[in-house]
């Protein structure tokens, strides 16, 4: 055994104290389940989909929050920021900008209509084929994005304990979609509630602990300063540059707009909201809540560099993947404080447990609204529909599980699911941009603008990660260094990796597309739908603006255009009345 194995073998320490935290949060998430499912009696789909639309808003917040800083996240923000510096954090100003934007153009629309998925609102602006489209895209995506979720929490598991990757994975998807198909939405938020509360408790604890370890949050930020980590905003226009402010600003505000404001993962949990004003005031917490987590988990990057300074883990191997470096760092300052390592892995299972519970929760509805119930001639009963939406929970999470097999050789995840997600993200935020703000274009010109931006971001990002993955395209580290390693380790494999950087191709011979930066991606997808729609009405021609369904637009666009009277409204089989007078309530809407 060499040193390294030595080393990993005695940091091995998760103890039967660490075991019992551990399980403790998992029979915990499973009581609630099992509460929502018998003893709240959460049968009706209207429960189990959107809890009654009667949720409060503070536990939906935080279920926004834990459902959206997956474990990728959690793990995949600490290794960035050490591996590269603070620059990614300047994202947070797109945060702010997406709370405004979806708070004034999208919230508004999509919760006026209480609708259930989403993607209804494709059919009532458009036709039903873009109601499939969107459906399927979102289908894809969830299920090429939640094996990433379950596998980066079980590489942290396996570096605390040893326990193989494919053990652990289909033990928390039993659990997951255990309590996920008894308990419907209002276990998953409550759930997403204990576990939001465990991840911010995860984070603060290596926090304290380790600038503690170290001297001080002084240390940490002096050492971060002395290595260009704590730099400030890069303000270069060159698109190809990985994190810029423009990027970050302007690409991260359609990436944001898009996941949490017309992704069914997100929008479902404002719709279950009673009112408009308590979903602003949930966007508003989750907001401050994204911020707080990220910048929780950028402090704790720069700790880990303060801490591994003189030798990096990534170099020499002792963390064998990117994102096992938070967990290493965890056993080795955690590691001797019995159950306290239990907690923090238990944090990270339960932002991969949120997340996972969030998509399987919104498949099984857009499965029922969308490919299910559109094409059965009579009525699905009661006892249908439950079977329906527990069958696709249970069979998508067995999917996942052999899919984690594809997953573990596809590299660093934090950059990767961004990546990916813009394949579909980019051209559905675009779709529904122009349903919102453009009510001239039409169904054929929006089917056409998506295919195209779907095919254009397949090209783009596949072509990207592979120039990545075969070392095509590199990116520069700030300094990391193993000058003063109390252990050996395969110095000759550092030679081999310097040899292979200087054979690499060079940038400048690379597809120009294929090298702009993953955060440009949403955007650009989103670009590409809504300029080819606004050719193609050349061709498709264009609807009357004034015979669009008021409604269906966002209010600020809804004063340019004179709307007709008289006309049966899709949703709601009433007739239109004139602009100043509409306003759909809750109660006036039959689904």
């Amino acid at each position: 055994m060499n040193d390294i194995e030595h080393i990993l073998a005695d940091l091995q320490r998760f103890s039967w104290i660490d075991y019992i935290v551990f399980v403790a949060m998992f029979l915990l998430c499973i009581c609630i389940g099992i509460y929502f499912g018998f003893m709240n009696k959460s049968v009706s789909e209207a429960d189990y989909m959107l809890g009654g639309r009667k949720m409060l808003v503070i536990p939906i917040a935080f279920s926004l929050v834990a459902s959206f800083i997956s474990g990728i996240t959690l793990l995949g923000l600490p290794t960035e920021v050490y591996s590269y510096g603070i620059q990614y954090l300047y994202v947070s100003l797109g945060v702010v900008s997406m709370g405004v934007v979806m708070g004034v153009f999208y919230l508004p629309v999509f919760h006026d209509l209480n609708i259930t998925s989403t993607y209804e609102y494709l059919e009532v602006r458009f036709d039903r084929r873009l109601r499939m489209f969107g459906s399927i895209m979102f289908a894809i995506m969830n299920i090429a994005y939640l094996p990433i979720v379950i596998y980066v929490p079980a590489l942290a598991f396996n570096q605390v304990t040893g326990v193989g990757v494919h053990t652990i994975t289909p033990i928390v998807c039993v659990i997951c979609v255990f309590y996920t198909s008894l308990g419907g939405l209002k276990a998953v938020v409550w759930t997403d509630v204990v576990q939001a509360v465990s991840m911010l408790g995860a984070l603060a604890l290596v926090a304290i602990k380790g600038s503690l370890d170290i001297g001080g949050a002084s240390v940490v930020l002096e050492r971060a300063y002395n290595s260009d980590r704590l730099e400030p905003p890069d303000f270069d226009i060159d698109p190809t540059v990985r994190h810029t402010l423009w990027c970050l600003f302007i690409g991260g505000i359609f990436y944001w707009t898009q996941t949490n404001a017309v992704s069914q993962n997100m929008i479902q949990r404002y719709l279950s909201l009673p009112t408009l004003a308590d979903a602003r005031k949930a966007l508003c917490i989750f907001c401050g809540g994204v911020l707080v987590l990220m910048a929780l988990c950028g402090y704790n990057g720069l700790l880990i560099y303060a801490t591994y300074q003189n030798c990096d883990p990534l170099t020499t191997k002792l963390a064998k993947a990117r994102d096992q470096l938070l967990p290493l760092f965890v056993m080795d300052t955690l590691g001797e404080l019995p159950g306290m390592t239990g907690l923090f892995i238990s944090g990270v299972f339960s932002a991969a447990l949120s997340s996972l519970s969030t998509c399987l929760n919104s498949m099984s509805a857009v499965v029922l609204e969308d490919f299910v119930k559109p094409f059965v001639k009579k009525p699905l009963t009661a006892r249908a529909i439950n079977w329906i939406m527990r069958l696709v929970v249970v069979g998508v999470g067995v999917l996942c599980v052999a899919l984690v097999y594809v997953v573990e050789h596809m590299g660093t995840v934090l950059q990767l699911t961004m990546s990916l997600e813009a394949i579909t993200n980019g051209p559905l935020f675009g779709i529904f941009t122009l349903g919102l703000l453009m009510p001239w274009i039409n169904g054929n010109s929006a089917i056409l603008g998506g295919i195209v931006g779907v095919f254009a971001m397949s090209w783009v990002s596949l072509n990207a990660q592979w120039a990545i993955a075969s070392g095509a395209i590199h990116y520069e580290t700030k300094p990391l260094n193993v000058d003063q390693c109390d252990y050996t380790f395969d110095a000759q494999a550092l030679v081999t990796s310097a040899v292979n950087a200087t054979h690499a191709p060079a940038p400048d011979d690379i597809f120009p597309l294929y090298r702009i930066s993953y955060m440009w991606y949403t955007a650009l997808g989103s670009c590409i739908t809504i300029a080819v729609a606004l050719i193609s009405t050349l061709v498709f021609g264009t609807n009357n603006p004034n015979k669009i369904d008021p409604v269906l637009l966002t209010p600020c666009i809804r004063k340019f255009f004179r709307f007709t009277v008289d006309r049966p409204n899709k949703l709601t089989g009433k007739a239109d009345i004139p602009l100043h007078q509409h306003r759909l309530r809750n109660d006036e809407v039959a689904l």
